[in-house]
């Protein structure tokens, strides 16, 4: 499974989410990072859940990155995260 697939898998079935965008970025980032030329190493994820009604942007994210830490931790360099409740301004 790639690791796109991967992070739209453990999105979904916790958040629940009414709209989830994932974006490989990492042909941007092939001149300064390793990790970058090989591939499915920086995302830029949207997330519209319920799950994040009430709570912070810090807190959202945090929710985000514990989902992730697996893919954090081996194959993602970088996790560019825009989460959002219900109801609020989506870019």
């Amino acid at each position: 499974m790639s690791v796109q697939a991967t992070i739209r898998q453990r999105l979904e079935q916790a958040l629940r989410p009414t709209r989830l965008d994932i974006l490989d970025e990492s042909h941007l980032h092939a001149a300064h990072s390793p990790q970058a030329q090989a591939g499915e190493s920086h995302f830029r994820v949207l997330v519209v859940s319920s799950k994040f009604a009430g709570k912070s942007r810090l807190a959202r994210h945090r929710m985000v990155n514990e989902l992730l830490a697996d893919e954090l931790a081996t194959k993602v360099h970088a996790l560019a995260i825009h989460a959002y409740a219900p109801g609020e301004a989506v870019p």
